[in-house]
């Protein structure tokens, strides 16, 4: 009798070791469903069709307020609204200093830095200029020569006075006009990567257009994020000349095919030269800059200098981007041919049959 009261405990003692087995399985998936839950959310923000992915525990508020900031900093940023520092600053050209939100103050300071660094070749003071052409809008033009030199003297990085102490910006000549627009998307990224980092989000994709990618950790998949170098000359969206893989980065791309027109059988982009008023001719179509997520404000660099490499084209472009730590980049020219920076090359995968490497 003895000897089956035990046998009947050994089996209880199983039976309840084999449920705290159970429950505790079920646990450990129901915890790592909640570390990995995944939210993602699009919406159209400072012009652009912004996508933002994320997994962890509090990916949703993450994504909600990430798209609060967005809303933030478009309105400091816009030269539409007529609330913004921009706006303000604009219409202040020539006669007052305007107060500004550190965030602008950054912005502009940052631009002011790289325009030095590449001799002006990145400018944030082509307003006038962006606004005659109007490319991408409904008033596109090709302007007069005589509207185009009129324009030309109200450009210069030069003269941007920075009050720091103060917190103002003042445009030394009346009409001068200040456009964000090669920054103010990548600064954006920046500040989305602190909001996950804030409620520890995992991993996720924060894809402001192409201008502005950054890739968070790993993806759904648990492998990197692979995203597609779009082919400049395709009139199909999803048509890529390459993929790189990213995790930890920002990405950035510019091109001739973002936004022009043709006249005469002659493209007219977007992407202005300051020099002569007129959009970039040095064979360049379109570039692709990566920098690492340890480098400090990557997102607003590699915008920055997307659109700075374009302009001064390979040859110079590359050898600004070899001598920045954690910056890397490729330029493709109008022949197709693919020229890259330091250990670029080997990133690149699939290179369509188009495409052939320089370097």
């Amino acid at each position: 009798m003895k000897k089956k009261i035990c046998t009947f405990r050994k089996k209880n003692i199983f039976k309840f070791t084999l449920i705290l087995c159970i429950l505790s399985v079920l646990n450990l998936i129901s915890c790592t469903n909640i570390r990995n839950k995944y939210f993602e959310k699009s919406s159209i923000v400072m012009d652009t069709a912004v996508t933002l992915s994320a997994s962890g525990d509090k990916s949703k508020e993450a994504v909600e307020e990430s798209f609060k900031r967005l809303k933030e900093i478009e309105e400091m940023a816009s030269t539409t609204i007529e609330t913004s520092d921009i706006y303000k600053i604009n219409s202040a050209s020539g006669k007052d200093y305007v107060q500004v939100h550190p965030e602008i103050m950054k912005m502009i300071q940052t631009s002011i830095k790289y325009s030095k660094l590449s001799n002006g070749a990145f400018d944030i003071t082509l307003g006038p200029l962006i606004n005659l052409w109007g490319i991408g809008t409904d008033n596109e033009k090709l302007p007069k020569v005589e509207e185009i030199k009129d324009k030309l003297p109200l450009v210069g990085y030069d003269k941007i006075d920075v009050n720091e102490a103060e917190g103002s910006i003042m445009l030394k000549e009346k009409g001068m006009a200040v456009d964000l627009g090669g920054v103010a998307k990548g600064f954006a990224a920046d500040e989305v990567l602190k909001i996950y980092k804030k409620y520890d989000i995992n991993n996720g994709l924060i894809n402001l257009g192409s201008s502005s990618i950054y890739a968070f950790g790993k993806n759904k998949d648990n492998n990197k994020w692979s995203v597609g170098i779009k082919n400049p000359r395709s009139n199909d969206s999803n048509e890529y000349m390459g993929v790189i893989k990213l995790s930890n980065e920002s990405l950035s791309t510019s091109g001739d095919y973002e936004r022009y027109f043709i006249k005469d059988n002659k493209r007219y982009h977007h992407i202005l030269n300051p020099n002569t008023g007129y959009p970039v001719d040095n064979g360049a179509i379109s570039d692709t800059i990566v920098i690492n997520g340890d480098v400090e404000d990557n997102g607003m660099l590699a915008d920055i200098l997307t659109t700075t490499v374009f302009a001064l084209g390979p040859e110079k472009g590359i050898e600004l981007i070899n001598s920045i730590t954690g910056v890397s980049c490729e330029i493709t020219t109008s022949d197709y041919k693919v020229y890259t920076s330091d250990g670029f090359k080997d990133r690149i995968e699939n290179l369509k049959g188009d495409f052939k490497f320089v370097n």
